[in-house]
């Protein structure tokens, strides 16, 4: 359980506010991105309903923003199931009378890398997952937030969506570009109804996620690393300001977009990457 020292104070940026985060607890111990997030938007004022596909996942999460004194409440879902997001969306506007902020962290890489080892089966599986789930979620908030005038939906992307990052990815890279031009898309089409739409695009991020087992074993190890401090050390190396970002810096880039302080900013993505994008092979 994470120590309430390790939570930032609030600023009561999203004060009055209802938000659903999908993909919001976190799949070992630690900050998670998702997990974070939903955290941060209890403690800056929102009443949160957190969304995972595990539903121990989503009650740590809401147990750690009610010892941090937020408000929130825990629904176990399929981000990918029509009938659970319906459910989901109905759950918290019962139980808060609105959703002003939906933010999608659902997503996942697969096995395929290049085109001599990806499977139709890794394709569609990965393809199912990174972009219907935010369309799904994004559709059942749609009525609520048009009569409520309007909303923000933050969709987590990640820079693979947007450049190569000198290996092969190419079933992650396109979904997540898949997700970035859905986004673009929906936040035209219902701008002028107060609705929007952005995407937070990730760089590399130490979060639990990049420990969990591959295929048996873990991570670093599937990727050629002997333990997780040579594979941390190999991605701060490669980062400008020379370290990996954290939950906290996606959940604070989210944050802002979910907030009233982004109220003009719509269909764009926000890159949180330690300055990588903006780099160039040397030669």
């Amino acid at each position: 359980m994470a120590e309430i020292s390790e939570i930032p104070k609030g600023r009561g940026r999203l004060d009055g506010k209802v938000a659903i985060v999908v993909g919001g607890g976190s799949i070992l111990p630690g900050w998670g991105n998702g997990k974070a997030a939903a955290v941060l938007y209890a403690i800056e004022g929102a009443k949160v309903l957190v969304v995972d596909n595990r539903r121990e996942a989503a009650d740590e999460t809401v147990e750690i923003i009610a010892r941090a004194g937020g408000t929130a409440s825990a629904a176990a879902a399929s981000a990918v199931d029509e009938r659970d997001v319906t459910r989901f969306v109905e759950q918290c506007v019962s139980t808060y009378g609105r959703v002003d902020v939906l933010h999608n962290n659902v997503g996942g890489q697969g096995t395929g890398r290049s085109l001599d080892n990806i499977t139709l089966d890794d394709w569609n599986e990965m393809m199912a997952l990174n972009i219907p789930s935010a369309m799904l979620s994004s559709r059942a908030v749609l009525a609520h937030m048009r009569r409520q005038g309007g909303g923000s939906i933050v969709n987590i992307a990640s820079i693979g969506g947007i450049r190569h990052l000198n290996t092969p990815m190419a079933v992650y890279a396109a979904g997540k570009a898949g997700l970035i031009g859905f986004t673009q898309n929906i936040a035209l089409s219902y701008a002028k109804e107060g609705i929007r739409a952005n995407c937070v695009l990730p760089g590399y991020i130490d979060t639990p996620f990049i420990s969990r087992p591959v295929k048996g074993q873990p991570s670093y190890a599937a990727k050629g690393f002997k333990n997780a401090d040579e594979y941390g050390a190999a991605r701060n190396k490669i980062i400008p300001m020379g370290r990996m970002g954290t939950g906290w810096d996606v959940a604070y880039a989210s944050l802002f977009l979910a907030s009233d302080d982004a109220a003009y900013i719509t269909g764009t993505t926000l890159v949180v990457d330690g300055g990588v994008t903006a780099t160039c092979p040397a030669v």
